[in-house]
């Protein structure tokens, strides 16, 4: 016999009546006033972001044009000195920077508008410059109320990734259709990020019998391999990433469990393949044991159907960003 106030955990709905009684909190108290977002933090932030991101794609694009790796010809920090001592050098920095700044921008906005549309209170999305090898620790918005159900939380999570990926994509194939092909060209100290089977893909379609590690690509490839590394970290289904966020609103009662699982299988891969994983896998298992995913006001509305067929959209979009070896060999990986 169907209810019209079950849900989809196989427990009826709380009626109103009971809510009022137990937690009048939820049902008498109006929403809380929405802060007022501050906008000149996130543009500084952003317009320091683009600071360190051109200074590193200088870099990217004066071993684009010398037909080797990435800061293997000096010491990678010390280069980096080199464009803040002489500025008219970070134009050339642009392909990459802009090409990054704009796949993390449009990631955001992603998650920014989907809480606009379900009217969750959002801050505008904040970038994360550093002086590391790629100029930045990514972007993130912080999300300062609470989500409502499984379809606010799974379209939140999915937004994201989904939108960041489709401007990720053309972006390398273009990479690799004008990449450079440099067999054995030395690493030096840059932290390559592998090659995903989207790379194989595009390097099948436009330099058949070559192997991937072998491609010297433009920065404009750089910013999107980046992309493609974030985008299948975000996926990831643990803790509170937009994969854990989907996961979360289809199975609630697994989420936990599931994302400990992710963790140690990461620390497993690290272990085999690359210390990077193991880092966070690490950290998802901390954060896991600590922090759980926070619950929904209404968590027994169904997700639907299309929405399940979304998520096994965003798995694939995870499986073709995602590889456990993060250096790259010229002879392997």
């Amino acid at each position: 016999m169907s209810d019209a106030n079950a849900g989809g955990n196989g427990h009826a709905r709380v009626p109103t009546d009971v809510l009022e009684l137990h937690f009048p909190q939820l049902v008498e108290a109006p929403p809380p006033p929405r802060k007022r977002r501050r906008i000149w933090l996130p543009l500084l932030l952003f317009a320091l972001t683009v600071i360190t991101t051109l200074d590193v794609g200088w870099e990217f694009a004066r071993s684009y044009v010398e037909n080797r790796q990435p800061f293997s010809d000096t010491d990678s920090y010390a280069s980096l000195l080199v464009p803040l001592q002489h500025p008219r050098l970070l134009l050339e920095g642009m392909p990459f920077s802009f090409t990054l700044m704009g796949i993390l921008l449009m990631h955001e906005l992603g998650h920014y508008f989907a809480c606009r549309y379900y009217g969750i209170d959002a801050s505008y999305p904040y970038f994360l410059p550093a002086p590391t090898l790629i100029g930045t620790f990514g972007a993130f918005i912080w999300i300062r109320s609470p989500i409502r159900n499984r379809r606010a939380l799974f379209d939140v999570g999915i937004a994201g990734p989904v939108v960041g990926f489709l401007v990720a994509l053309p972006a390398m194939a273009f990479a690799v259709a004008t990449a450079k092909v440099v067999p054995n060209a030395p690493l030096g100290d840059y932290p390559f990020i592998g090659n995903p089977p989207l790379v194989w893909l595009f390097t099948a379609m436009f330099h058949p019998g070559i192997h991937p590690a072998w491609l010297l690509l433009h920065p404009i490839g750089r910013a999107a391999a980046v992309a493609l590394f974030a985008t299948a970290l975000n996926l990831l289904p643990a803790w509170q990433l937009d994969g854990g966020h989907i996961l979360y609103s289809l199975a609630s009662a697994n989420h936990r469990r599931i994302s400990l699982l992710v963790s140690i299988s990461l620390i497993g891969i690290g272990l085999y393949a690359s210390y990077i994983w193991a880092f966070w896998g690490f950290l998802l298992l901390v954060l896991s044991l600590r922090f759980r995913h926070p619950p929904l006001i209404d968590p027994w509305e169904k997700l639907g159907s299309n929405r399940r067929m979304w998520a096994v959209v965003a798995f694939a979009i995870f499986v073709l960003c995602f590889t456990p070896w993060q250096i790259a060999n010229p002879s392997g990986n």
